[in-house]
C-alpha cells in the first residue's frame, strides 16, 4: 500500500501522506516513500510544494513498531552514516524539503509529534489548524530529536524554548507554537491556505523563487561577507533574463506573466 502521494497540478506539487488510519506515523515503507517523494519533487519542474497528512493528524512521529524494531539493532551504522550528503537516512526526511529547490508550505491539522514535527520544520512555511498539537516528543522515549531537529529548531525559535521543547516532551497548541515561531501561522483550513499560498509562489518568476530559496539558506549559515556576495553573484543571474524581462513586461501592460 502506498504511503505517500504525489500529484501535479497548475506547477504546485501536492504530497500528502497517506497513512490517515495510523495518523501517518513513520514506518519504514513511510520512511522510503518520503525521501523519495522530496527527491522526485525536487528534480521537477514544480514551482511549489504542498505537503500534507491525510486524515485527522498530518504525522503522528515513529510507529511503535519502529520504535522496538530500533531497539534490536545495531544503531551505529545507520545513525553515524551519512547516505544523503551531510545526513543519515531519517535526517533526510525533514532536511530533504530544505534542498527541494522550491518553497514548501506544510498544512498542519491533528498532531505533528517528534519526527512529525522534524518533517514539518523542514518546510519553509507551516499552516497550522487552531486546534493541533506540535511536540517534539523524543524525551518521553528516552532519545533525542535526531532528524535535523537540532538544526532547524535554533533557526526558528529562542534557546530556551528549544531546551524547554525538547527536555519536557510536552505538546503545545497551535496558538503557542505560532507565538514561539514553529508555526508561521493559524487557519481554520490548513490545507486550503497552504494552496493559496503556494498559488501565490507559483504565479511568481520561477527563476527569481529558486534564487530566493538558494539565497535564505545562505543567508541562515554563512557569514556577512559571503552573503553580501551571494545577493550580488545571484541578483546578477536574474536581471535582463527572460523570466524577469517578462514580469517587467507583465507590469506595464496590466497582466499576469507567463513563464516557459
Amino acid at each position: 500500500m502506498s504511503r505517500v502521494s504525489v500529484e501535479y497540478k497548475d506547477h504546485i506539487a501536492h504530497v500528502t501522506l497517506t497513512r490517515g488510519d495510523k495518523m501517518n506515523a513513520l514506518d519504514d515503507a513511510m520512511v522510503k516513500a518520503i525521501l523519495s517523494a522530496g527527491q522526485e519533487v525536487a528534480a521537477s519542474d514544480a514551482r511549489a510544494v504542498v505537503l500534507s497528512g491525510e486524515g485527522k493528524s498530518f504525522c503522528a512521529g515513529l510507529d511503535m513498531a519502529s520504535f522496538a524494531k530500533m531497539a534490536q539493532m545495531d544503531a551505529t551504522e545507520w545513525l553515524m552514516g551519512r547516505s544523503h550528503e551531510d545526513a543519515n537516512e531519517m535526517q533526510e526526511l525533514a532536511l530533504v524539503w530544505r534542498r527541494v529547490p522550491v518553497p514548501v508550505i506544510c498544512a498542519i491539522q491533528g498532531v505533528a509529534f517528534g519526527g512529525g514535527l522534524q518533517i514539518a520544520l523542514g518546510a519553509d512555511i507551516r499552516i497550522a489548524h487552531p486546534e493541533s498539537k506540535l511536540a517534539v516528543m523524543e524525551m518521553k522515549w528516552g532519545i533525542i530529536p535526531d532528524m535535523g531537529g537540532m538544526v532547524l529548531l535554533p533557526r526558528l525559535v529562542r534557546s530556551d524554548v528549544v531546551r524547554l521543547l525538547t527536555y519536557t516532551a510536552q505538546p503545545i497548541g497551535a496558538q503557542q507554537a505560532a507565538d514561539w515561531g514553529l508555526v508561521t501561522k493559524l487557519s481554520d483550513d490548513p490545507l486550503t491556505e497552504a494552496l493559496a499560498i503556494a498559488e501565490n509562489i507559483a504565479a511568481q518568476s520561477p527563476s527569481a523563487i529558486r534564487t530566493a530559496k538558494r539565497l535564505i539558506e545562505v543567508a541562515e549559515t554563512q557569514p556577512r561577507a559571503e552573503v553580501l556576495l551571494a545577493e550580488s553573484a545571484e541578483q546578477l543571474e536574474l536581471i535582463g533574463k527572460p523570466d524577469q524581462i517578462e514580469v517587467v513586461t507583465a507590469q506595464m501592460q496590466g497582466r499576469k506573466p507567463e513563464f516557459k
